[in-house]
């Protein structure tokens, strides 16, 4: 009797109920269907997922957004995981658009805890061998998981979009605190090395969710300025930005940012603040309640899609950034 053994790899994906659209985006990129699954919630909150086909051996990847209730669907997350890992998957990478509590990076005071370390360790826990995530809150979060993490920037899309729609001679970046002075500095190289600014703002440890912002510095007068974030929540932060750049004399401002939160009140924020427009990703699901006139928002799907491909064949995910990494 002889055997014969069949090393082709199976890619399979697989979607939380979280953010849909974005799933059957990547899907249609990648040409590859999402594998079907039933997943339901018990009267008591309990999740139960099973999915519908054999995964034994699969390259499986998970995907799965983490809008409000964040904390449900990262549950949900770690069970198709740990669904996946007992089905006999090769291997599991799991793909969070927007990583959970990502601002909870390190400890500002006595007795806080770490909690971006703690998703970490939970989804390793639970069976997955690879994170793929988008603009990250800090890098140093990459250094939180036991095993290869592909750090994605949508950089090249707002950027994109920006080059477009408004050119680039008379753009100034603005970023809306010191910290992020350095993205703020791969934004000015990918708009032909526009110069910068950025707004200090002073936070109470005490009280989540407000900033206020002091003054710009940097020129900003008579410039359609790009202020830039990685993540909107409330919006306070961003529209108060905008008050002191209108303040400083500035012309048009357009707010970039990857990931629209967007709790309530953002959205009237953000619509009447004074910004021209809103830029943001879908790396989370923008509901209609949420949107406004002036808001756009890009598909991170491509992104995404190309991310896994390079993965599933082992190529080059860094080739992805077009040298704006």
């Amino acid at each position: 009797m002889s055997w014969t053994t069949d090393n082709q790899k199976n890619l399979m994906l697989f979607s939380g109920r979280a953010h849909p659209e974005l799933a059957q985006a990547v899907s249609d990129e990648l040409g590859v269907k999402i594998t079907p699954q039933t997943a339901t919630d018990f009267a008591n909150g309990e999740i139960f997922v099973r999915f519908e086909e054999s995964v034994r051996g699969s390259d499986a990847f998970v995907l799965q957004s983490c809008p409000n209730p964040l904390n449900q669907w990262v549950m949900e997350a770690l069970i198709m995981i740990d669904a996946l890992k007992r089905g006999s998957a090769k291997r599991i990478s799991v793909i969070l658009p927007f990583y959970p509590y990502a601002r909870q990076d390190k400890k500002h005071r006595g007795r806080e805890p770490i909690s971006a370390r703690l998703i970490a360790d939970l989804l390793k826990t639970a069976g997955a061998d690879r994170i793929i995530t988008v603009d990250l809150h800090t890098d140093q979060i990459q250094g939180f998981f036991d095993g290869p993490v592909d750090h994605m920037h949508a950089l090249g899309q707002l950027a994109g979009y920006v080059r477009e729609h408004y050119g680039t001679d008379n753009i100034c970046v603005v970023s809306p605190d010191a910290g992020r002075v350095k993205v703020g500095e791969k934004w000015a190289d990918a708009l032909n090395g526009a110069p910068m600014a950025f707004v200090h703002k002073t936070r109470d440890p005490d009280v989540p969710n407000q900033i206020k912002a002091n003054r710009v510095v940097g020129d900003v007068s008579g410039k359609t300025c790009v202020l830039i974030d990685d993540m909107i929540d409330t919006g306070g932060t961003i529209a108060g930005a905008v008050r002191v750049l209108k303040e400083a004399g500035a012309g048009d401002v357009i707010i970039a940012t990857t990931h629209g939160v967007f709790s309530h009140p953002a959205a009237e924020r953000l619509a009447t603040c004074g910004a021209k427009e809103v830029i943001a990703t879908d790396t989370l699901p923008i509901p209609e309640d949420k949107r406004f006139e002036n808001l756009t928002v890009l598909s991170i799907a491509p992104l995404l899609a190309q991310t896994i491909q390079e993965v599933f064949e082992n190529g080059s995910v860094t080739s992805l950034f077009n040298g704006s990494a």
